[in-house]
Parts: structure tokens; C-alpha cells; sequence
């Protein structure tokens, strides 16, 4: 990721976090913790760690493969359109980080409209589900060990991630 190096080891901190907290305690949450492992992996900074040739292609199918099996998903659940949305936008980054792959949308000036488009929806979906999370009460004493299951944490995760989108999509 270009950009700012504190901001590149704090996305890798928040992606690996909570990319390995989706797997450890979320079984459903595969795609979850493929999407935040995926997010540290782009977001270490180039000058730590130049990609290999291979590694924006790769990144690219994989999370358009993931987009296109979110979409097929979200026809029947609902619930499955943001994560087409986010892992598209993945790989969207991820094509952005080939050589030259940015450079024709940043010559005829401004932010190309994809990005805008990606940064407002990424934007909007932080403010309304920080909300509704903000005003979910707190549970009096969990039982030992349902504190990492407990659903405010997997929003709180998906508030999390769409956070980490915004502040890749701004070093686009």
C-alpha cells in the first residue's frame, strides 16, 4: 500500500485482527476473516514490502471470485450484497496496485468516480452501523467464553473492516 507507513501498520493490525478473530471464533465468518487476512496482506507498505508481480493478480481473482459467489449469495440473502460489495471493492485495490493498473483514472485528474462511488458507500455503511451498534445495550455479565461470539462483536467487526476500506480507498 502507498501512503502513509503508520497508516499501512495500522490497516495490517486491524485486517489480521480481525481477519483472525472472524476465524478463530465466527465459523460462519470464512469470508470475513479471507477479506481481513487479504486487507493486512495489501495494506503492508511498499517500502517494507514491494508485492511480488504476482501478488496483485492473484488478489484480484480471488476477491472477484469471492465478489461473484457473494452476488450469486445475496439473490437469495439479502445480507450477502455487502460483502459482493467488499470483496469487489478488494479487488478493485487489488488492480489498482498493478503497475500502471491506477494510472489512466488519475491522468484525467480528481478521484476516479469508482472510488468515490466505493468511499461514499464504505462512508455511509460506517456511520449507520456504528450507529445502530452504538445503541445496542451492553449484556450484563456474559457466561465465560460468549463474549468473543457475542453478535455486537462481529458488527463491531464489519465496522471495522468497512473502516479499513475507507482509509485504503483514500491512498487510491
Amino acid at each position: 500500500m502507498d501512503g502513509p507507513v503508520v497508516v499501512g501498520w495500522l490497516l495490517v493490525a486491524l485486517g489480521a485482527g480481525t481477519g483472525l478473530y472472524c476465524l478463530a471464533a465466527r465459523p460462519a465468518g470464512r469470508d470475513e476473516a479471507v477479506m481481513g487476512l487479504g486487507m493486512a496482506a495489501m495494506a503492508v507498505p511498499v517500502s517494507v514490502l514491494d508485492p511480488a508481480p504476482w501478488g496483485p493478480p492473484l488478489f484480484a481473482v480471488l476477491f472477484g471470485a469471492m465478489a461473484v459467489r457473494a452476488l450469486l449469495m445475496a439473490r437469495t440473502l439479502g445480507h450477502h450484497a455487502h460483502h459482493a460489495v467488499g470483496a469487489g471493492a478488494m479487488a478493485y485495490m487489488a488492480v489498482a496496485m498493478v503497475p500502471g493498473g491506477h494510472a489512466h483514472a488519475h491522468a484525467m485528474g480528481g478521484v476516479p468516480l469508482l472510488t468515490g462511488v466505493l468511499l461514499l458507500y464504505f462512508t455511509a455503511y460506517v456511520l449507520a452501523a456504528g450507529a445502530r451498534l452504538a445503541t445496542v445495550p451492553l449484556a450484563a455479565g456474559p457466561a465465560a467464553g460468549t463474549v468473543l461470539r457475542a453478535p455486537e462483536l462481529a458488527a463491531a467487526c464489519r465496522v471495522s473492516m468497512a473502516l479499513g476500506m475507507c482509509a485504503m480507498l483514500l491512498t487510491l
